[in-house]
């Protein structure tokens, strides 16, 4: 599968923040590259202020991963970067370790498609220090972005309420490689089709398209631009019928509408990009009924989002398929998602496992030690409650969840209950193990998991909170460290 970036290339090992390397540089020349390390992914805090998240991503993580190597022109760049002094910032024999760098570690990640919550691993990364350091920035990028229009995605199909949404971002998304990511990622979260025919290529999504405004206005009557339409594509007429007066442009509709029945074909629908959408939706229903096309579409746009289209579905508008765009693909009212990656613990060789903590005066920035898993608990078909674990100490016997906004509340799972851990292998000593699904796939997945996540957290205003937070046992080494730390920088 090509990455959606608007260049194809062997590697993108650059693709990374320059503090990366000069971490890494400093490693080299300690003697503490080779020491192991264990990276998790996550974010704080859900987007939009809703109940939950789609894990997106996964895809391009595991090809950038796979090709993670500096090529002789990467190098030769590294090498013209100078000092603070004027001099080289690396040296040659840095560059040619470099030359010779690949992923050597171990990576498990949750599957694109999964419903995720706030701070649960997202991927964990365990390797020598300086391979896990240089996946970071590409990992946050290919992560971060794809999740949170996964999410915008579903929110929006959420809100249509099982009406099909189509993606018609492409002219607004945040260049090539926005455009070519965000169509994949809101296919994921639940899109039916794309208007991105590269993305359609790269992807296998379906695409769907008729004519613009343009198209009417290049004749001297919009009927005529409708009739040479059909003429010339009988079998893809959706008529945009608001380039001049949008009820007598459903009118011209049904009058082409009548000529594309004669010949065997029918009207497929028609197309509303502005004004009172619930009103004209209403009154182009009417008469479509009327002419005896019940089965003709109505398609909506105009910068919809989950909350305009919630409104229109509460105000009775008769629309059957939606346009989601700009508000879609730019993720319009959260830009961006803000996960973080985060070192937990180290060893050197042989060694046991140390654990690392990162402390803050902000109570949501104090990380978490060890090496993380999820466990989800279901019952009834249900999801019911996520726990984080360290592990190298699950618990024996019945599981305690330390609620993570609530430290007093706690929720106990006997080990009968059903569940399952979303962190899966995908990287063994740098040979991939894991054949990412196809988008369908992943499509596929995020539906199922939406229907077994309660309805209480999908709702937009003030969702339920979904059970998640630490393993007790994970709780209680969180907290020692922590004043282990504050006791030491005191």
């Amino acid at each position: 599968m090509s990455a959606p970036g608007a260049v194809d290339r062997p590697s993108l090992a650059l693709l990374t923040d320059l503090y990366q390397l000069t971490m890494a540089y400093g490693s080299w020349r300690t003697g503490t590259a080779n020491r192991e390390a264990v990276f998790h992914l996550f974010f704080r805090q859900h987007p939009f202020r809703g109940g939950f998240t789609i894990a997106c991503g996964l895809a391009d993580v595991i090809r950038h991963v796979e090709d993670f190597r500096f090529v002789p022109e990467d190098l030769a760049y590294l090498a013209t970067l100078p000092g603070g002094d004027g001099r080289p910032l690396f040296g040659d024999d840095f560059l040619a370790y470099l030359g010779d760098l690949r992923f050597t570690g171990q990576l498990d990640a949750t599957p694109e498609g999964t419903v995720v919550f706030p701070n649960e691993p997202l991927i964990r990364v365990q390797g020598p220090i300086v391979e896990c350091q240089l996946l970071e920035t590409a990992l946050l990028n290919l992560v971060n972005f794809q999740t949170l229009i996964a999410t915008k995605a579903a929110r929006v199909c959420l809100a249509a309420r099982g009406e099909p949404v189509l993606e018609f971002g492409l002219r607004r998304a945040q260049g090539v490689d926005g455009g070519l990511s965000a169509s994949r990622a809101a296919y994921i979260g639940g899109c039916t089709a794309t208007s991105n025919v590269l993305a359609g290529k790269r992807f296998g999504i379906p695409v769907r398209g008729t004519h613009a405004h343009s198209w009417v206005m290049c004749f001297d009557e919009e009927r005529e631009a409708f009739r040479a339409y059909a003429e010339a594509m009988p079998n893809n007429c959706v008529f945009l019928v608001d380039t001049y007066d949008t009820l007598e442009g459903v009118r011209h509709a049904v009058e082409i509408g009548r000529t594309l029945r004669e010949g065997g074909h029918r009207l497929l629908g028609i197309r509303l990009d502005s004004g009172d959408l619930a009103a004209l939706s209403t009154a182009a229903r009417e008469i479509l009924d009327a002419a005896g096309f019940h089965d003709a579409a109505i398609v909506a746009s105009n910068d919809l989002d989950e909350q305009i289209i919630a409104s229109l579905k509460d105000q009775g508008a008769r629309i059957d398929v939606w346009g989601v765009g700009t508000k879609l693909v730019t993720a319009y009212d959260q830009p961006a998602l803000g996960g973080v990656y985060k070192l937990a613990a180290l060893r050197s060789a042989g060694g046991p496992w140390e654990h690392r903590i990162k402390l803050s005066e902000q109570p949501i920035k104090v990380s978490t030690p060890g090496i993380q898993q999820v466990r989800r608990y279901e019952r009834d078909g249900q999801f019911v409650g996520d726990v984080i674990y360290d592990l190298g100490a699950a618990p024996d016997g019945d599981w305690v969840l330390v609620d993570a906004h609530d430290t007093t509340l706690e929720r106990r799972f006997p080990t009968q209950l059903p569940h399952r851990d979303l962190l899966v292998p995908i990287f063994r000593d740098g040979v991939p193990v894991y054949a990412a699904p196809q988008p369908s796939e992943a499509r596929k997945k995020a539906q199922e998991e939406l229907g077994r996540l309660p309805a209480a957290c999908k709702r937009f205003l003030n969702p339920q909170t979904y059970p998640t937070g630490l393993e007790r046992g994970l709780y209680d080494l969180k907290l020692s460290l922590i004043r282990r730390a504050r006791g030491a920088a005191a």
